[in-house]
């Protein structure tokens, strides 16, 4: 029984409920707080009016204090104005002055200064912000998952001239969204495979979208909603398992990686031949000795085969098609190929850009 006792108090600890934050309008918040204030107005008036006895008029040759004084006399009195032509007289009606007219006027006083300027500066600045981030959105690039393979696809592409203002990451994770936002990246926090979600993101004008999820039928699913979404989206995807590649390929996946192959070749690589595993260590390394790179087609490179060019041409794309450097169909460079090539790291940037001293492309030519 105790045992049985243990586990029901373990479980219990380690469930969580997690409501959603209700989102609204900041006139949604302004209004709320004006109803609130017209209720510490209305109660305080009554508690004067109840009271009328113990407050004296001295504009009024009377002396007594009806319904309308009772309104002026809250109104001066909570505004802080206090022209101190009514004024309580009696023992009772200044403790009620002291103990609960004077908490009111400091409730509204907060509710409506101090809350409502809070509420209108911070919300409103955080709309207006999101309102200028879409509009000023260009290549955008969505990221799916901000894990160990997501944040080095994001160093990748932000470090080969990618704005990190054009990457948005979408993760469930409250721990992803404060790393990426330590990283200065905006983050949408919620299941990728919802449309609604997506949307948000705006994988409808995505250029890319990179799916690095950890589990294969979330990359699925991702993928299919990108894929519905937006038909011309680049879409990158991750999958642990290589039985799955030809499921994501379906789904609408451009691009396919197999991250345990991957990794299980680099280790059989480097296990059998410890200087070719370095080797393709250092070809996966961003920014040191060697790095597999595209390129554009130079003007003077145009009619010479690939093993004339200063860099180790490896493929060809050329009509979309990617061909290795010595197949016969591209023994000749042609105006539109463009190359694949390994070549230093510090001497020529990854980009697809003509060169790196300002050399003219062959697409560039008329």
């Amino acid at each position: 029984m105790r045992r049985t006792s243990g586990r029901t108090a373990a479980s219990r600890a380690s469930s969580m409920i997690a409501l959603p934050d209700r989102v609204r309008s900041p006139w949604w918040e302004l209004g709320r707080r004006l109803l609130l204030a017209l209720a510490i107005l209305t109660g305080t008036v009554l508690l004067v009016y109840l009271d009328n006895e113990g407050y004296i008029d001295g504009n009024d040759p009377t002396g007594e204090v009806d319904l309308s004084d009772s309104i002026y006399y809250t109104t001066v009195t909570l505004s802080t104005t206090g022209y101190g032509d009514i004024a309580p007289v009696s023992e009772a009606a200044r403790l009620v002055n002291a103990f609960l007219i004077t908490p009111a006027r400091i409730a509204f006083l907060v509710l409506l200064i101090g809350t409502t300027l809070e509420v209108l500066a911070s919300q409103g600045r955080e709309l207006f912000r999101i309102a200028r981030w879409r509009r000023s959105m260009g290549q955008r690039v969505v990221v799916v998952g901000y894990g160990t393979k997501g944040r080095s696809a994001v160093d990748t592409l932000v470090n080969n001239g990618q704005s990190r203002d054009s990457i948005v990451i979408v993760d469930p994770n409250p721990a992803a969204k404060q790393d990426a936002h330590d990283d200065g990246l905006t983050v949408i926090i919620g299941d990728a495979t919802r449309r609604q979600v997506l949307r948000q993101a705006g994988v409808a004008e995505a250029d890319q979208v990179i799916i690095t999820t950890d589990r294969d039928d979330s990359n699925v699913l991702a993928t299919l909603t990108v894929r519905q979404l937006n038909p011309d989206a680049w879409i990158v995807a991750s999958v642990r398992e290589h039985e799955n590649v030809p499921l994501m390929r379906q789904s609408g996946a451009n691009s396919v990686i197999t991250s345990s192959d991957a990794v299980g070749r680099l280790l059989g690589l480097s296990s059998m031949s410890p200087m070719l595993g370095s080797v393709m260590e250092d070809l996966l390394t961003y920014g040191e000795g060697l790095e597999v790179a595209e390129r554009d087609l130079l003007v003077t490179e145009v009619g010479k085969q690939p093993q004339q060019l200063p860099d180790q041409v490896i493929a060809v794309v050329r009509d979309e098609k990617v061909y290795r450097y010595f197949d016969p169909v591209v023994t000749q460079l042609a105006r539109g190929d463009r190359l694949i090539v390994v070549r230093p790291a510090k001497e020529l940037p990854w980009a697809p850009r003509p060169g790196t001293h300002g050399e003219e492309s062959a697409d560039e030519q008329d």
